[in-house]
């Protein structure tokens, strides 16, 4: 059976880098999906979203999302990971076909991959490295400008490291960055955690005041939400 969120020291598979070396290191896809209610929300399906969730097969239901009042288009989020794209696409679809979910309409989506991070190749989001889910999440895609990948390596560098200070300073943060070139219209998909709310309100702000900011392109839309339990699902969709 899988379980619905990671507990312990997520699995790792040996990789060869470039270099020779074999490293341990997690690797993992993950999906975000975003659903809304519709009049035949609840109407269809027999397996319940617990049951499903309990028997994913290596893929883990990391949290289930109440959006309400973030967002007009939004009442739900999903967020999924595990070590083969295509079996989270299968997880999706289970999910969508359960009691709770059958009937509502799903209005954005975002897979990724975990790849080494620009100039941090020590960053493992924390979803791979066994960090229990935190109360609250905040997930966006990301794209840098047309310029960011023709700049200078060092300069690069150092705005990033300035913005990894800034952020690094907000400590009941948990970073999830993850790789999305070719996987759908963004290069990044950023989800953060925290059990404050307002943590995440307040560091996003201050992270506009750093150089980096002006190389970014796209970073919408924003989805918000508070982590559920699986049993609570048909009181946010009611």
């Amino acid at each position: 059976m899988a379980p619905v969120v990671p507990i312990g020291t997520a699995p790792v598979e040996i990789i060869r880098h470039p270099s020779g070396r074999d490293l341990e290191e997690p690797q993992g896809f993950a999906t975000w999906i975003v659903l809304r209610r519709t009049a035949s929300t609840g109407t269809a399906g027999k397996e319940s979203i617990v049951d499903a969730a309990a028997d994913l097969g290596e893929v883990v239901l990391r949290g289930v999302y109440d959006l309400t009042g973030f967002r007009g288009d939004a009442d739900l989020m999903l967020w999924l990971h595990g070590p083969d794209a295509g079996e989270i696409q299968h997880a999706v679809r289970r999910l969508r076909r359960t009691a709770e979910l059958a009937g509502t309409e799903q209005t954005w989506a975002a897979m990724g991959v975990h790849r080494d991070a620009e100039f941090n190749k020590r960053h493992v989001p924390g979803f791979l490295r066994g960090v229990d889910p935190r109360a609250w999440v905040t997930v966006y895609p990301f794209n840098r400008s047309y310029e960011w990948y023709l700049l200078p390596a060092e300069d690069r560098a150092r705005m990033l490291a300035e913005h990894g200070r800034r952020g690094a300073a907000y400590t009941g943060v948990i970073a999830n960055t993850v790789s999305a070139f070719a996987l759908g219209d963004w290069e990044w998909i950023l989800p953060l955690e925290s059990d404050d709310l307002v943590e995440l309100v307040d560091m996003m702000r201050d992270l506009r005041a750093v150089e980096a900011r002006m190389h970014v392109r796209d970073e919408i839309p924003f989805y918000t939400g508070r982590r559920i339990e699986t049993t609570d699902v048909m009181e946010v969709l009611a």
